[in-house]
């Protein structure tokens, strides 16, 4: 006899507890919408070239090529023009990482390709070293593919 009333109390305790379904409703600010607009404005303009971006920057891991490092901050600047004059297509990044500032080249997909910039440039910038990291992957050019 408890057991039967345990189960009915059961059964009528979860039928109580049942919940129905709801109704989701989204509020956003109007402006994500004229930022996102803006962003692809912004992704397909032309650049300098003449050429159009084919989209966002896609990032991967690959090289790049370690070309000075230093305390002193005008230093790495520095080197960066001398570096810039030299190679005025290549990307240079210049990191912190306390005490060092870093001055880094390229965005090199394969290790190959870094190590043919470091034989370059050895003549120049006598401490080179190849880092695998996050880079900015490059655009394939396909100027034969029609």
């Amino acid at each position: 006899m408890r057991i039967a009333i345990a189960c009915v109390f059961c059964f009528f305790a979860a039928g109580a507890l049942a919940q129905s379904r709801g109704v989701v409703t989204i509020v956003k600010d109007p402006m994500i919408d004229s930022l996102i607009a803006k962003r692809i404005v912004l992704n397909n303009r032309p650049s300098g070239s003449g050429t159009v971006k084919p989209g966002a920057v896609v990032s991967q891991v690959g090289y790049r090529v370690q070309v000075f490092y230093g305390s002193d901050r005008r230093e790495v600047f520095s080197q960066q023009a001398k570096f810039k004059s030299l190679y005025p297509t290549l990307n240079t990044y210049i990191t912190y990482k306390e005490p060092n500032y870093y001055l880094r080249a390229g965005d090199f997909r394969t290790r190959l390709e870094a190590q043919r910039l470091m034989s370059e440039l050895r003549s120049e910038f006598p401490t080179l070293f190849i880092f695998r990291e996050k880079i900015n992957a490059p655009n394939l050019e396909y100027e034969n593919d029609k």
